[in-house]
C-alpha cells in the first residue's frame, strides 16, 4: 500500500507537467517555419552573415542616412512574439482568442522593447481565456442582430485593456525574469556548468518533456541570445541528434534480437529525420542507458561551450540536416564535432552497458515501446518503425488491435457501407469487442490501430494517422483486403491473449460505428417514394441528379447538395462493387442537409460508373448518422450474391424495402 501511495501521486504530477509542457510546445512548433526563416535570414544577411545586406540584415545607414531597420529585428521583436501570442489564443479560445491575446501581447512588446517571447506565451493564452469567460456572461442575451456589433467591440475592448495591462504590469515582470534567465545561463556558461543540464535533459527527453524544455524554455532563451550574439548554445542542448544515435549504433553492435534487428532503421530515422523519440523504447528497455545519454549530452554541450559554438535559430526536427541548416557561420566545426563527440561518448558508454549487463532483448521491444506509447500519452508515429510495419500494410502491432475506422471524403456514405461490410466479417470471425467505426478524413486523428481508406484517398489519410496500419481499397463491398485486415485481427488478438498468460477477458461492448444499428433507425429514411425500379438515366452523372432530385423531393437536401454529390464524384468514385454506387454531397455540403434521407434506383440495363457496371443506385444524406442503419442493411444485401439476384428480379417497391430489412418499423 506504501508504495501504491508513492507512486500515484508521482504519477499525476508526471502527466501534469507533460500536459503544462505540451502547451508551452504547442505554442512555438506550429511556428517553427518562422523561426526558421528568421534564422536563414539572420544568417545570410546581417553584418556578420555570409551576404550582408544593410537594408535586410539592420546595420549602416540608407541613403537618407536614418539607421537602416531591416528584417532581422522586425521580425523577432514583433513577429514571433505576434504569432506564438496568437497561436497561445487560438488553443485556448479559437480565432477569437488569438487575435485577442496577440492584441495584449503587443503592450508587452512595446512595454519591455525587447523580444518578448515567454511575454507572448502568458498573453497570448491569458487573452484567450480572459475573453472566453467574458463572451460566457453575455451568451444567450444579446438581441439578434446585434451578436457581430456586442463581438466586435468587447474584443476591441478587452483586448485594449489587455494590451494597457501587458504595458503597464506584465512587460516588467517578463523583463526582470527574461534577464534573470539570461544571467542565471550565462553564469552556468562562464563557469564551465552547462553541461551538467543534461543530468535533467536527457531524462526528461525520455519521459517526452523534451518539447517542454526545448520549445517552451530554452528556444525562446536562444532566440534572445542569438539575437544579442549572432548564435546560441541552448538551441542545442535537446536537440543534438548524437546523444539518441550513439545508443542505436551501440544496439546494432551488440543488442539482441528485435531491438539490434530494428536498430538500423530507428538510427536513419533520428540522425536524419531529427525524430529522437524513436530511440526512447531501447532506453526504456534498458533504463541504465540514460547514463550513456547524459555522457553524449554532456560532452556534445561541453565540445560547444569551448568551441563558443551555436546555432542561429531551432533545429526542428533535431535532424543533422536542420542542424547543419542552422549552424552559424563561425560554427560549424564546433557543432559537427560536438554531434560527433556525443555520439562516440554515447555509444562507447552504451556499448559497455550493453556488453556487461546480462539481459535479452528479445520480445522487450514491443513492451518498451508499449510503455513509451503509455507516457506519451497517445500512439506514437514512429513506433512502426520498431514493430515491423509491413509495406502492404500488415504489422507486428504491440496491442491487439481493437479500433478500425474506415474513412472517406465526408464520412456518411462510403465509409459506412465499407465500415459495416467489415464489421460484419470481424463479428463473424468472433471478434464482436473490435471497434470499426466510420469517420470523414477531416476528423481523423492518431488513435486507431488500423485506418481503411478507398486507394484515392489513402495519402491524405496517412498524415493525420502516421502510427495506424493503413489499408487501401478499390471495391467498397467485397475488397480482398478485408480478408487481410480480419486475419490481422486473429493474429494480433490472439498474440495479445497468449502474452497475457491465458485467456483474455471478455471485453466490453464497443459503440459500432452509428448507434442506430444497435436500435431502430428513425422512421422515414427510406421510404417507398423513394425507390425507383426503372431509372430513366443512361449515364452516371443523369443517375446522380436522378437520386439526388429524390432526396430534394423529401426535403431532405437543397440543390446544392446535389451539386456536392457531383463535386464528390470528380474526386473519389462511389463506386462500391457489386453492380452498386452510393452517390452523396462532400463533408462541405452537410450544411445542405435538412433530414436524413435515402434514396434507391434500380437501372436493370446498367449504366457505365467509370468503367464499373452499376444497376443500383443509392443516393444518401445524413445527419448525425441516422441514416446508418438502412446502410448497413444495404451492405448486408450487397455481400450477398443471393439477395442481389432477388433485387435485380424485385416486381415491387415493397420486396426491396422488404429485402433491406424493413428499415421503418
Amino acid at each position: 500500500m506504501a508504495t501504491e501511495t508513492v507512486a500515484k501521486p508521482r504519477t499525476s504530477v508526471r502527466v501534469h507537467v507533460q500536459k503544462f509542457g505540451t502547451f508551452l510546445s504547442g505554442m512555438i512548433m506550429p511556428n517553427i517555419g518562422a523561426f526558421i526563416a528568421w534564422g536563414i535570414i539572420t544568417a545570410l544577411f546581417i553584418e556578420k552573415g555570409w551576404i550582408p545586406v544593410p537594408a535586410l540584415g539592420g546595420f549602416g545607414t540608407n541613403a537618407a542616412g536614418a539607421p537602416n531597420v531591416g528584417l532581422v529585428g522586425p521580425m523577432i521583436t514583433y513577429l514571433l512574439p505576434l504569432l506564438i501570442a496568437y497561436t497561445g489564443g487560438k488553443m485556448v479560445y479559437d480565432v477569437r482568442g488569438g487575435v485577442v491575446g496577440a492584441i495584449g501581447t503587443m503592450g508587452v512588446i512595446v512595454g519591455a522593447g525587447i523580444p518578448m517571447f515567454i511575454g507572448a506565451m502568458i498573453m497570448g493564452p491569458l487573452g484567450g481565456w480572459t475573453m472566453k469567460k467574458l463572451d460566457a456572461i453575455w451568451h444567450g442575451k444579446i438581441r439578434p442582430g446585434f451578436e457581430m456589433l456586442v463581438n466586435n467591440f468587447s474584443a476591441g475592448i478587452w483586448g485594449a485593456l489587455l494590451a494597457m495591462l501587458g504595458f503597464y504590469g506584465i512587460s516588467p515582470l517578463v523583463t526582470a525574469f527574461s534577464t534573470a534567465a539570461g544571467n542565471f545561463v550565462q553564469f552556468l556558461v562562464n563557469n564551465g556548468l552547462l553541461p551538467l543540464t543534461s543530468i535533467f535533459i536527457e531524462p526528461a527527453k525520455v519521459l517526452f518533456l523534451n518539447n517542454a524544455i526545448n520549445h517552451g524554455v530554452l528556444t525562446p532563451l536562444g532566440v534572445q541570445q542569438s539575437l544579442q550574439q549572432g548564435k546560441s548554445i541552448l538551441f542545442l542542448l535537446e536537440a543534438n541528434p548524437g546523444p539518441g544515435f550513439g545508443i542505436l549504433l551501440a544496439y546494432m553492435f551488440f543488442g539482441r534480437g528485435a531491438a539490434k534487428a530494428s536498430a538500423p532503421g530507428a538510427a536513419i530515422i533520428q540522425f536524419l529525420g531529427g525524430i529522437h523519440e524513436i530511440y526512447f523504447p531501447y532506453v526504456l528497455m534498458r533504463p541504465l542507458l540514460i547514463l550513456a545519454a547524459i555522457a553524449g549530452g554532456m560532452t556534445g554541450i561541453a565540445t560547444l561551450a569551448v568551441t563558443n559554438s551555436g546555432l542561429v535559430a531551432p533545429a526542428a526536427p533535431g535532424s543533422i540536416f536542420a542542424v547543419i541548416a542552422q549552424t552559424s557561420r563561425d560554427s560549424y566545426v564546433g557543432v559537427i564535432l560536438s554531434v560527433l563527440l556525443a555520439t562516440t561518448v554515447s555509444f562507447l558508454v552504451a556499448s559497455l552497458i550493453l556488453r556487461t549487463t546480462r539481459h535479452s532483448d528479445e520480445g522487450d521491444l514491443s513492451a518498451a515501446t508499449s510503455r513509451m506509447e503509455d507516457m506519451k500519452g497517445k500512439k506514437s508515429s514512429v513506433a512502426s518503425a520498431l514493430t515491423g510495419a509491413g509495406a502492404g500494410g500488415t504489422a507486428v502491432l504491440t496491442r491487439p488491435i481493437e479500433n478500425i475506422v474506415f474513412a472517406c471524403d465526408a464520412g456518411m456514405g462510403s465509409s459506412a457501407m465499407g465500415a459495416s461490410v467489415l464489421r460484419n466479417k470481424i463479428k463473424a470471425a468472433g471478434f464482436p469487442d473490435v471497434k470499426v467505426t466510420n469517420a470523414s478524413i477531416a476528423n481523423l486523428t492518431d488513435t486507431y490501430d488500423v485506418v481503411i481508406t478507398h486507394q484515392d484517398l489513402t495519402e491524405r489519410a496517412k498524415p493525420a494517422t502516421a502510427s495506424a496500419v493503413h489499408y487501401s481499397v478499390d471495391n467498397f463491398m467485397n475488397s480482398p483486403r478485408y480478408d487481410e485486415i480480419v486475419e490481422l485481427v486473429k493474429s494480433s488478438n490472439t498474440q495479445g491473449t497468449a502474452d497475457a498468460g491465458g485467456a483474455a477477458a471478455p471485453a466490453a461492448a464497443a459503440p459500432a460505428a452509428g448507434a442506430a444499428e444497435a436500435g431502430a433507425p428513425p422512421s422515414g429514411i427510406l421510404v417507398a417514394d423513394s425507390v425507383v425500379l426503372n431509372g430513366s438515366a443512361t449515364t452516371r452523372d443523369a443517375a446522380i441528379d436522378e437520386a439526388g432530385q429524390l432526396l430534394l423531393a423529401r426535403g431532405a437536401v437543397d440543390n446544392d447538395y446535389i451539386l456536392a454529390m457531383h463535386e464528390r464524384e470528380e474526386s473519389v468514385s462511389t463506386y462500391m462493387g457489386s453492380f452498386l454506387a452510393i452517390p452523396h454531397g462532400t463533408n462541405a455540403a452537410k450544411d445542405h442537409i435538412m433530414k436524413s434521407a435515402v434514396s434507391v434506383i434500380r437501372y436493370p440495363n446498367g449504366i457505365d460508373w467509370n468503367g464499373k457496371e452499376v444497376k443500383f443506385v443509392v443516393g444518401v444524406a445524413g445527419i448525425n448518422n441516422e441514416h446508418l442503419h438502412i446502410l448497413s442493411s444495404i451492405a448486408k444485401v450487397f455481400t450477398n450474391k443471393a439477395q442481389v439476384a432477388q433485387l435485380e428480379a424485385a416486381t415491387s417497391v415493397e420486396e426491396v424495402l422488404e429485402l433491406f430489412g424493413k428499415v421503418n418499423a
